[in-house]
Protein backbone atom coordinates (compact mmCIF):
# COMPACT_ATOMS: atom_id res chain seq x y z
CA UNK A 1 0.00 0.00 0.00
CA UNK A 2 1.37 3.41 -0.86
CA UNK A 3 1.83 6.42 1.34
CA UNK A 4 -0.85 8.95 0.39
CA UNK A 5 -0.27 12.64 -0.27
CA UNK A 6 -2.53 15.35 1.26
CA UNK A 7 -4.81 15.47 -1.78
CA UNK A 8 -5.30 11.71 -1.63
CA UNK A 9 -6.11 11.97 2.09
CA UNK A 10 -8.91 14.37 1.12
CA UNK A 11 -10.32 11.73 -1.22
CA UNK A 12 -10.85 8.99 1.34
CA UNK A 13 -14.59 9.70 1.59
CA UNK A 14 -15.43 10.78 -1.94
CA UNK A 15 -16.40 8.95 -5.12
CA UNK A 16 -14.21 8.21 -8.11
CA UNK A 17 -16.43 10.44 -10.26
CA UNK A 18 -15.99 13.39 -7.87
CA UNK A 19 -12.23 12.81 -7.81
CA UNK A 20 -12.13 12.71 -11.61
CA UNK A 21 -14.18 15.90 -12.04
CA UNK A 22 -12.09 17.80 -9.50
CA UNK A 23 -8.77 16.82 -11.06
CA UNK A 24 -9.97 17.34 -14.65
CA UNK A 25 -11.24 20.82 -13.71
CA UNK A 26 -7.88 21.67 -12.15
CA UNK A 27 -6.02 20.40 -15.22
CA UNK A 28 -8.14 22.61 -17.49
CA UNK A 29 -6.71 25.61 -15.62
CA UNK A 30 -3.11 24.61 -16.37
CA UNK A 31 -3.17 22.71 -19.68
CA UNK A 32 -4.50 24.68 -22.69
CA UNK A 33 -4.53 21.49 -24.81
CA UNK A 34 -7.15 19.86 -22.61
CA UNK A 35 -10.87 19.82 -23.45
CA UNK A 36 -13.78 18.04 -21.74
CA UNK A 37 -16.79 16.80 -23.72
CA UNK A 38 -19.94 15.80 -21.82
CA UNK A 39 -23.31 14.27 -22.72
CA UNK A 40 -25.51 15.70 -19.96
CA UNK A 41 -23.81 13.45 -17.38
CA UNK A 42 -21.79 15.12 -14.58
CA UNK A 43 -22.43 18.62 -15.96
CA UNK A 44 -23.03 19.88 -12.41
CA UNK A 45 -19.53 18.78 -11.46
CA UNK A 46 -18.02 20.83 -14.30
CA UNK A 47 -20.15 23.96 -13.85
CA UNK A 48 -17.28 26.15 -12.59
CA UNK A 49 -14.87 24.74 -15.17
CA UNK A 50 -17.36 25.46 -17.96
CA UNK A 51 -17.73 29.04 -16.78
CA UNK A 52 -13.96 29.49 -16.70
CA UNK A 53 -13.28 27.68 -19.99
CA UNK A 54 -16.49 27.88 -22.09
CA UNK A 55 -14.73 26.81 -25.30
CA UNK A 56 -13.05 23.78 -23.72
CA UNK A 57 -15.95 22.30 -21.71
CA UNK A 58 -18.61 21.23 -24.19
CA UNK A 59 -21.94 19.57 -23.42
CA UNK A 60 -23.44 17.94 -26.54
CA UNK A 61 -26.56 16.69 -24.76
CA UNK A 62 -27.72 13.09 -24.74
CA UNK A 63 -25.97 12.27 -28.01
CA UNK A 64 -23.25 9.78 -27.18
CA UNK A 65 -22.12 9.12 -30.76
CA UNK A 66 -21.71 12.88 -31.18
CA UNK A 67 -19.86 12.97 -27.84
CA UNK A 68 -17.16 10.65 -29.15
CA UNK A 69 -17.19 12.15 -32.64
CA UNK A 70 -16.70 15.66 -31.25
CA UNK A 71 -13.88 14.43 -29.04
CA UNK A 72 -12.25 12.83 -32.08
CA UNK A 73 -12.54 16.11 -33.97
CA UNK A 74 -10.90 17.99 -31.11
CA UNK A 75 -8.06 15.47 -31.19
CA UNK A 76 -7.61 16.08 -34.91
CA UNK A 77 -7.39 19.80 -34.10
CA UNK A 78 -4.48 19.15 -31.73
CA UNK A 79 -6.31 19.12 -28.39
CA UNK A 80 -6.27 16.36 -25.78
CA UNK A 81 -9.98 15.54 -25.29
CA UNK A 82 -11.67 13.85 -22.35
CA UNK A 83 -15.06 12.37 -23.23
CA UNK A 84 -17.22 11.32 -20.30
CA UNK A 85 -20.54 9.57 -19.70
CA UNK A 86 -22.00 6.22 -18.59
CA UNK A 87 -20.03 3.17 -19.72
CA UNK A 88 -22.66 1.47 -21.94
CA UNK A 89 -23.32 4.71 -23.82
CA UNK A 90 -19.67 5.73 -24.10
CA UNK A 91 -18.29 2.36 -25.22
CA UNK A 92 -21.04 0.09 -26.52
CA UNK A 93 -23.36 2.66 -28.10
CA UNK A 94 -20.53 4.76 -29.55
CA UNK A 95 -18.08 1.98 -30.38
CA UNK A 96 -18.23 2.73 -34.10
CA UNK A 97 -17.17 6.31 -33.38
CA UNK A 98 -14.29 5.10 -31.18
CA UNK A 99 -13.22 2.78 -33.99
CA UNK A 100 -13.48 5.40 -36.75
CA UNK A 101 -12.99 8.82 -35.13
CA UNK A 102 -10.02 7.80 -33.01
CA UNK A 103 -8.54 4.49 -34.15
CA UNK A 104 -8.97 4.91 -37.92
CA UNK A 105 -7.95 8.58 -37.83
CA UNK A 106 -4.79 7.78 -35.88
CA UNK A 107 -5.67 10.15 -33.06
CA UNK A 108 -6.06 9.57 -29.35
CA UNK A 109 -8.06 10.82 -26.40
CA UNK A 110 -9.24 9.92 -22.93
CA UNK A 111 -12.60 8.21 -22.46
CA UNK A 112 -13.85 8.23 -18.86
CA UNK A 113 -16.87 6.16 -17.92
CA UNK A 114 -19.03 5.73 -14.84
CA UNK A 115 -21.51 3.00 -14.05
CA UNK A 116 -19.11 0.10 -14.62
CA UNK A 117 -20.71 -3.35 -14.80
CA UNK A 118 -23.80 -2.83 -12.63
CA UNK A 119 -23.26 0.16 -10.33
CA UNK A 120 -26.73 1.55 -10.93
CA UNK A 121 -28.54 -1.77 -10.72
CA UNK A 122 -31.85 0.07 -10.37
CA UNK A 123 -31.33 1.37 -13.91
CA UNK A 124 -31.42 -2.21 -15.20
CA UNK A 125 -29.61 -3.74 -18.16
CA UNK A 126 -29.49 -0.57 -20.26
CA UNK A 127 -27.01 0.87 -17.74
CA UNK A 128 -24.83 -2.26 -17.40
CA UNK A 129 -21.52 -2.53 -19.24
CA UNK A 130 -19.49 -5.62 -18.29
CA UNK A 131 -18.31 -6.00 -21.92
CA UNK A 132 -16.52 -2.66 -22.24
CA UNK A 133 -12.94 -3.82 -21.65
CA UNK A 134 -13.45 -6.79 -23.98
CA UNK A 135 -14.43 -4.33 -26.72
CA UNK A 136 -11.26 -2.29 -26.19
CA UNK A 137 -9.29 -5.52 -26.59
CA UNK A 138 -10.35 -5.48 -30.26
CA UNK A 139 -8.53 -2.17 -30.80
CA UNK A 140 -4.73 -1.96 -30.66
CA UNK A 141 -2.85 0.34 -28.34
CA UNK A 142 -5.48 1.48 -25.86
CA UNK A 143 -4.50 1.76 -22.20
CA UNK A 144 -7.26 0.72 -19.80
CA UNK A 145 -7.18 1.93 -16.21
CA UNK A 146 -9.55 0.62 -13.55
CA UNK A 147 -9.03 2.47 -10.25
CA UNK A 148 -9.84 0.64 -7.07
CA UNK A 149 -10.30 3.80 -4.99
CA UNK A 150 -11.00 7.50 -5.56
CA UNK A 151 -7.51 8.41 -4.36
CA UNK A 152 -6.00 6.45 -7.26
CA UNK A 153 -7.87 8.54 -9.82
CA UNK A 154 -5.86 11.82 -9.84
CA UNK A 155 -2.49 10.32 -10.67
CA UNK A 156 -4.02 7.97 -13.25
CA UNK A 157 -5.72 10.94 -14.91
CA UNK A 158 -2.52 12.98 -14.79
CA UNK A 159 -0.66 10.17 -16.54
CA UNK A 160 -3.42 9.88 -19.15
CA UNK A 161 -3.35 13.61 -19.91
CA UNK A 162 0.44 13.62 -20.27
CA UNK A 163 0.33 10.58 -22.54
CA UNK A 164 -0.29 10.44 -26.28
CA UNK A 165 -2.07 7.08 -25.93
CA UNK A 166 -5.73 6.35 -26.17
CA UNK A 167 -6.84 5.80 -22.57
CA UNK A 168 -10.05 4.30 -21.23
CA UNK A 169 -10.66 5.07 -17.54
CA UNK A 170 -13.34 2.91 -15.94
CA UNK A 171 -14.73 4.55 -12.80
CA UNK A 172 -17.02 2.73 -10.38
CA UNK A 173 -18.95 3.15 -7.16
CA UNK A 174 -17.50 -0.23 -6.14
CA UNK A 175 -14.22 0.43 -4.36
CA UNK A 176 -11.66 -0.90 -1.94
CA UNK A 177 -11.55 0.69 1.53
CA UNK A 178 -8.09 2.13 0.86
CA UNK A 179 -6.02 3.07 -2.21
CA UNK A 180 -3.14 0.93 -3.43
CA UNK A 181 -0.19 1.94 -5.55
CA UNK A 182 0.89 0.16 -8.72
CA UNK A 183 4.20 1.08 -10.27
CA UNK A 184 4.12 1.79 -13.99
CA UNK A 185 0.90 -0.13 -14.44
CA UNK A 186 2.53 -3.40 -13.35
CA UNK A 187 1.47 -6.00 -10.82
CA UNK A 188 2.01 -5.10 -7.17
CA UNK A 189 2.32 -8.02 -4.76
CA UNK A 190 0.35 -7.64 -1.53
CA UNK A 191 0.62 -11.20 -0.26
CA UNK A 192 2.99 -14.04 -1.11
CA UNK A 193 2.19 -17.74 -1.36
CA UNK A 194 3.06 -20.95 -3.22
CA UNK A 195 -0.10 -22.53 -4.63
CA UNK A 196 -1.39 -19.89 -7.06
CA UNK A 197 -0.98 -16.35 -8.30
CA UNK A 198 -4.22 -14.43 -7.85
CA UNK A 199 -4.45 -11.19 -9.84
CA UNK A 200 -7.06 -8.69 -8.62
CA UNK A 201 -8.09 -5.83 -10.90
CA UNK A 202 -9.20 -2.50 -9.40
CA UNK A 203 -12.15 -2.50 -6.99
CA UNK A 204 -12.28 -6.29 -6.41
CA UNK A 205 -8.98 -6.32 -4.51
CA UNK A 206 -10.26 -6.29 -0.96
CA UNK A 207 -12.84 -8.95 -1.78
CA UNK A 208 -9.96 -11.06 -3.09
CA UNK A 209 -7.85 -10.44 0.01
CA UNK A 210 -10.75 -11.46 2.25
CA UNK A 211 -11.60 -14.46 0.07
CA UNK A 212 -8.06 -15.85 0.06
CA UNK A 213 -7.33 -15.29 3.74
CA UNK A 214 -5.65 -18.45 5.01
CA UNK A 215 -4.85 -19.71 1.50
CA UNK A 216 -1.21 -20.20 0.51
CA UNK A 217 -1.42 -17.95 -2.55
CA UNK A 218 0.22 -14.84 -3.94
CA UNK A 219 -2.15 -11.89 -4.38
CA UNK A 220 -1.15 -9.18 -6.85
CA UNK A 221 -3.00 -5.98 -7.68
CA UNK A 222 -3.26 -3.81 -10.76
CA UNK A 223 -5.37 -0.80 -11.65
CA UNK A 224 -3.97 -0.82 -15.20
CA UNK A 225 -5.05 -4.12 -16.77
CA UNK A 226 -4.16 -2.92 -20.29
CA UNK A 227 -1.43 -3.28 -21.21
CA UNK A 228 -1.45 -6.40 -19.06
CA UNK A 229 1.79 -6.98 -17.14
CA UNK A 230 2.67 -10.25 -18.86
CA UNK A 231 6.32 -10.12 -17.75
CA UNK A 232 5.33 -9.61 -14.13
CA UNK A 233 2.82 -12.45 -14.34
CA UNK A 234 5.45 -14.82 -15.76
CA UNK A 235 7.74 -14.08 -12.84
CA UNK A 236 5.04 -14.52 -10.20
CA UNK A 237 3.49 -17.61 -11.80
CA UNK A 238 6.87 -19.34 -11.92
CA UNK A 239 6.83 -19.40 -8.13
CA UNK A 240 3.29 -20.76 -7.86
CA UNK A 241 3.33 -23.73 -10.21
CA UNK A 242 2.03 -21.64 -13.11
CA UNK A 243 -1.39 -21.72 -11.50
CA UNK A 244 -3.20 -18.41 -12.05
CA UNK A 245 -6.50 -16.87 -10.97
CA UNK A 246 -7.66 -13.57 -12.47
CA UNK A 247 -10.48 -11.71 -10.69
CA UNK A 248 -11.77 -8.80 -12.78
CA UNK A 249 -14.83 -6.55 -12.26
CA UNK A 250 -16.07 -6.98 -15.82
CA UNK A 251 -16.90 -9.85 -18.18
CA UNK A 252 -15.49 -13.13 -16.92
CA UNK A 253 -12.58 -14.34 -19.05
CA UNK A 254 -11.77 -10.95 -20.58
CA UNK A 255 -8.08 -11.30 -19.68
CA UNK A 256 -7.77 -15.04 -20.28
CA UNK A 257 -6.20 -14.59 -23.71
CA UNK A 258 -3.46 -12.41 -22.24
CA UNK A 259 -2.64 -14.91 -19.50
CA UNK A 260 -2.52 -17.68 -22.12
CA UNK A 261 -0.19 -15.56 -24.26
CA UNK A 262 2.06 -14.76 -21.34
CA UNK A 263 2.42 -18.44 -20.39
CA UNK A 264 2.13 -19.96 -23.87
CA UNK A 265 5.47 -21.75 -23.58
CA UNK A 266 4.66 -23.30 -20.19
CA UNK A 267 1.93 -25.70 -19.05
CA UNK A 268 -0.40 -23.69 -16.81
CA UNK A 269 -3.80 -23.65 -15.15
CA UNK A 270 -6.13 -20.63 -15.21
CA UNK A 271 -9.33 -19.72 -13.39
CA UNK A 272 -11.15 -16.57 -14.54
CA UNK A 273 -13.61 -14.93 -12.14
CA UNK A 274 -15.71 -11.97 -13.23
CA UNK A 275 -19.18 -10.88 -14.25
CA UNK A 276 -21.07 -13.83 -15.69
CA UNK A 277 -22.15 -13.93 -19.32
CA UNK A 278 -25.73 -14.84 -18.50
CA UNK A 279 -28.06 -11.88 -18.02
CA UNK A 280 -29.57 -11.95 -14.51
CA UNK A 281 -32.73 -10.06 -15.58
CA UNK A 282 -33.10 -8.60 -12.09
CA UNK A 283 -32.94 -5.13 -10.62
CA UNK A 284 -31.85 -5.38 -6.98
CA UNK A 285 -28.77 -3.58 -5.72
CA UNK A 286 -25.15 -3.55 -6.81
CA UNK A 287 -24.27 -5.61 -3.72
CA UNK A 288 -26.82 -8.21 -4.77
CA UNK A 289 -25.47 -8.34 -8.32
CA UNK A 290 -21.96 -8.73 -6.95
CA UNK A 291 -23.10 -11.68 -4.83
CA UNK A 292 -25.09 -13.29 -7.66
CA UNK A 293 -22.08 -13.07 -9.97
CA UNK A 294 -19.87 -14.64 -7.30
CA UNK A 295 -17.66 -11.56 -6.93
CA UNK A 296 -18.26 -11.15 -3.20
CA UNK A 297 -15.66 -12.65 -0.80
CA UNK A 298 -17.70 -15.80 -0.22
CA UNK A 299 -18.22 -16.47 -3.92
CA UNK A 300 -14.57 -15.87 -4.78
CA UNK A 301 -13.42 -18.03 -1.87
CA UNK A 302 -15.50 -21.01 -2.93
CA UNK A 303 -14.32 -20.88 -6.55
CA UNK A 304 -10.64 -20.46 -5.65
CA UNK A 305 -10.84 -23.25 -3.06
CA UNK A 306 -12.47 -25.65 -5.54
CA UNK A 307 -9.95 -24.72 -8.24
CA UNK A 308 -7.00 -25.39 -5.95
CA UNK A 309 -8.50 -28.61 -4.55
CA UNK A 310 -10.44 -30.28 -7.37
CA UNK A 311 -10.61 -33.61 -5.48
CA UNK A 312 -12.51 -31.98 -2.62
CA UNK A 313 -14.69 -30.02 -5.07
CA UNK A 314 -15.80 -33.23 -6.82
CA UNK A 315 -17.11 -34.85 -3.64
Amino acid sequence: MFRSDPLEDDLQDTTMRDAFAARASALLDTDPRLAVVLADISTDKFRDAAAAHPHRVVNVGIREQLLVGAAGGLALAGLRPIAHTYAPFLVERAFEQIKLDFEHQGTSGILVSVGASYDWAEGSFTHFSPRDVALFDTLPGWRVVVPGHAAEVPRLLDEAVRSDEGVYMRLSLRCNPAPHHTSGGGLTVLREGRNATVVAVGPVLDNVLAATSGFDVTVAYTNTPRPFDEHGLRQLAAGTGDTVVVVEPYLEGTSAWLVSRALADRPHRLLSIGVGREELRRYGTADEHERLHGLDPNGIRHRVRDFLDPITASR
